[in-house]
């Protein structure tokens, strides 16, 4: 996850601490005071979801999966994951609002330490359910809008789901509840992107993530209609600039990308051009400590039945269930070469990546979108959009470190 907000407009945030080690300039309170040293974790609570979408990674439908942990054995996850230091558990689906004993979590993980966030479609919130998370300790909830009404509706499968999502954001809202947008962007709704902003900026929403599509789940049937990497690097340096435009007039939105860490570099380079080296240098530095893509290490997922995954998006994989071991167990478990080669990847990396001067803030990107594209882990990542010039360091890196190469890797 890549603050925009952070490193383009030098907005504090509550993660500082977490995603940068940068706790002590921030005015914000902070999740903690160093980068984190054990992953956030996903707990998709269950697969039953009252939306059909297109690009659900954990092909969430109608019913739940057979045999899903029930409230007794959440909570043990629940205690597993405060043992091990876990700092964040994100409650996700399907759809977390239709376990009822969802309210009873929240709150066990707040006593327990760990703060706990919810992803949600937002159709099942009122203001009842909002007050009744927010009482529980819910700290955050992230509501998905995947573009204005027609499109939204039409991705998430059910005419009608935009007003009610705009409905569960305003009642989180109206609780003091803070509450944020995700949005995965494909060719179907990248031309609403800055619509859906706008009209969510005059409710009052004031976080934005930016998801691009992984080959996850029901996202891998849509690939096809994923952004070409010359449209990504427009929706992105978009984002960039309506970010800068927010912030230019006193609105002070957060805007993150998430789930493609070509986006680092390409942010050293608009930064180095728009904004001048110096700033550029800054948000190097960053990005450094950010460490790139989390898959492996800094991000994990368990699912309604008890799988362990290297990121949410990765459904197929597993290296254990917490039913049979602990969660600290399995992720510790150098013996897995998927998770020891995902920790060592700098040396395995093919490619495009295999010679990149961005290699340190972007570490390959998304390993499931080359495992999909290549059959390779350890693939380049397809959804990479810098030049050859940019991968070199020939112009931004060489004046900010040196960095720079003579010529490209080999595609």
């Amino acid at each position: 996850m890549i603050s925009v907000s952070k490193l383009l407009c030098g907005l504090d945030a509550e993660s500082d601490g977490l995603r940068y080690d940068a706790a002590d300039g921030s005015k914000e309170p902070q999740i903690t005071e160093e980068k984190q040293r054990r992953p956030v974790v996903v707990w998709n609570t269950t697969k039953r979801c009252n939306l059909y979408c297109e690009h659900c990674y954990a092909g969430a439908d109608a019913e739940g999966a057979p045999n899903e942990l029930s409230t007794a054995e959440g909570k043990a996850l629940i205690d597993d994951l405060a043992e091990f230091g876990v700092p964040v558990l994100l409650f996700s689906g399907g759809e977390p609002l239709v376990r009822e004993d969802l309210p009873e979590l929240i709150e066990y993980a707040d006593d327990s330490g760990i703060r706990p966030v919810l992803s949600t479609n937002g159709t099942l919130l009122t203001r009842e359910r909002a007050r009744e998370l927010k009482e529980a300790g819910l700290k955050y909830a992230g509501v998905s809008v995947d573009g204005l009404p027609e499109r939204n509706d039409r991705i998430r499968g059910e005419e009608g789901a935009f007003d009610a999502a705009v409905r569960g954001i305003e009642a989180c809202l109206d609780v003091g509840l803070k509450t944020g947008l995700r949005y995965t962007i494909t060719e179907h709704n990248v031309d609403d992107l800055a619509g859906v902003v706008d009209l969510l900026v005059d409710v009052g929403v004031d976080r934005f993530c930016f998801y691009h599509l992984d080959y996850g789940g029901r996202g891998a049937d849509i690939s096809d209609v994923d952004l070409s990497p010359e449209a990504t690097r427009k929706a992105v340096r978009d984002l960039c600039d309506l970010t800068r435009e927010y912030h230019e007039r006193g609105e002070e939105i957060e805007t993150l990308l998430v789930g493609n860490y070509a986006d680092a570099g390409h942010l050293v380079e608009y930064a180095d051009r728009e904004m001048g080296t110096d700033r550029a240098r800054l948000i190097y530095q960053y990005l450094r400590r950010n460490g790139g893509d989390p898959t492996g290490e800094r991000v994990a997922d368990v699912d309604p039945v008890g799988n362990v995954h290297l990121t949410q998006f990765w459904q197929g994989y597993s290296p254990g269930n917490v039913r049979d071991r602990s969660f600290g167990a399995i992720w510790t478990d150098e013996s897995n070469p998927l998770l020891a080669g995902l920790r060592e990847r700098e040396e395995r990396l093919t490619g495009r990546c295999a010679d990149c001067a961005y290699q340190s803030i972007c570490r390959g990107g998304s390993r499931l979108r080359a495992l999909s594209a290549h059959g390779d882990p350890f693939a380049p990542d397809p959804k990479c959009y810098l030049t050859d010039a940019e991968r070199a360091g020939e112009e931004a890196l060489a004046r900010i470190d040196g960095a720079g190469r003579s010529a490209p890797a080999d595609d």
